[in-house]
């Protein structure tokens, strides 16, 4: 289950606590009910966010000698700080991704989807398959994002193949020839982050003139060119082959009976790009009656937490405004929930206001695939066709 925490493993019959042993004989304490996910979430003195990060494939030298030859390094910045400089960079952060500046996106996003929506209903309608990800999903957060921390110009596809490649290689059971190549991948891109951060306007140029170092700066950039866009763009993909499956969903949208807003919540219920994240008891603790002593590698299982039939009325199905939609924990809890939520709530709701249409009558070619990966779902593609 470590690997895959969707699907079948999501519904199965899981106590409140669990202990699983990983790839590399390496026991996690697994949390997969939704009050005793929160409370973790929202007590980062006893369990703090340190490792939040790590790979959990442990790192040979021959990879660490690849990223060292790049001086790639990342300090604690965001969701593996638990420090005193965690709230100032923070909220440098929030401020730049403030739902004022966020809800200011919305025309010009809604044009630029509204634009792809009519090329790929023309191909599709010329009895051409469509890829859903490549062609609509894969790279709009990451232009959204672009916009609000004013990025630079950069390629599109080589921000994805870095975004891609970190999540594989702190986040995915690998064997030492792939953790190579990923980081000399990894450690080319903090390259190039490491000069923008050094010269760049907007996001990095406020976190200078707060006075944090560039290798502060550097890490919030990384941090969010992976969670700020790489998981919206997967989400897109995972909501947009839900709906292709939940007809009675899209009929509400076409006649207004569903809103929008609670068809995303519930994808992010039933749906999340993240199904786990991590954290490490700092002192001897007590989960759901498990002892946790101090030291422990504590995973929650944000996917499962979001079924749990204490919060959510029907948790298997995709009901829209059902009873505990919205309290899904797809966006974390506490000191470190996730600042772009209102941003990746946007972005969805524009996607299905304008893309959920053209799902009427598809049938897919290809379902999203996801490779083994501890947190993240990571579809790679979406081919539907016209019958």
């Amino acid at each position: 289950m470590l690997f895959r925490g969707w699907g079948d493993a999501v519904g199965g019959r899981w106590p409140d606590v669990a202990t699983v042993v990983d790839h590399v004989g390496v026991g996690h304490l697994v949390v997969t009910r939704h009050a005793l996910v929160r409370q973790v979430l929202a007590d980062p003195v006893t369990f703090r966010p340190d490792n939040a990060l790590d790979a959990v494939t442990p790192l040979p030298v021959a990879a660490l000698r690849v990223l060292a030859g790049h001086q790639f390094r990342l300090p604690p910045t965001l969701a593996n700080n638990g420090g005193a400089s965690h709230p100032e960079i923070r909220g440098i952060v929030a401020d730049a991704l403030h739902p004022t500046r966020v809800a200011a996106q919305r025309p010009w996003l809604t044009g630029l989807v509204r634009e792809r929506v009519a090329r790929l209903r023309a191909t599709l309608d010329a009895g051409v398959p469509v890829d859903l990800y490549a062609d609509l999903a894969a790279d709009l957060p990451l232009l959204v994002l672009a916009r609000l921390v004013e990025l630079p110009d950069a390629p599109v596809g080589a921000v994805k193949e870095f975004a891609r490649a970190a999540l594989e290689l702190f986040w995915a059971p690998l064997d030492e020839a792939r953790q190579r190549a990923l980081a000399a991948e990894v450690g080319r891109f903090h390259t190039v982050l490491r000069g923008f951060a050094a010269t760049g306007g907007g996001l990095a140029a406020r976190l200078r003139a707060a006075g944090h170092s560039p290798d502060v700066v550097v890490g919030a950039l990384f941090f969010l060119l992976v969670a700020g866009q790489e998981t919206t763009s997967q989400f897109l993909t995972l909501l947009l082959h839900r709906l292709t499956g939940e007809p009675t969903v899209r009929a509400g949208l076409r006649d207004g009976s569903l809103a929008v807003a609670d068809v995303v919540e519930e994808g992010l219920r039933l749906e999340p790009p993240i199904v786990t994240w991590r954290r490490v008891a700092a002192v001897d603790a007590t989960l759901g009656g498990t002892a946790v002593p101090a030291g422990t590698g504590v995973v929650l299982w944000l996917a499962r937490a979001g079924r749990d039939p204490d919060v959510v009325a029907a948790p298997d199905e995709f009901r829209p405004g059902q009873r505990g939609s919205r309290r899904h924990l797809a966006f974390g809890a506490g000191a470190h929930r996730c600042v772009g939520a209102q941003l990746a709530r946007l972005e969805a709701a524009v996607v299905v206001a304008e893309a959920a249409p053209l799902l009427d009558g598809v049938r897919v070619v290809r379902p999203p695939w996801y490779p083994d990966n501890l947190t993240f779902r990571m579809p790679d593609a979406f081919v539907v066709a016209r019958p």
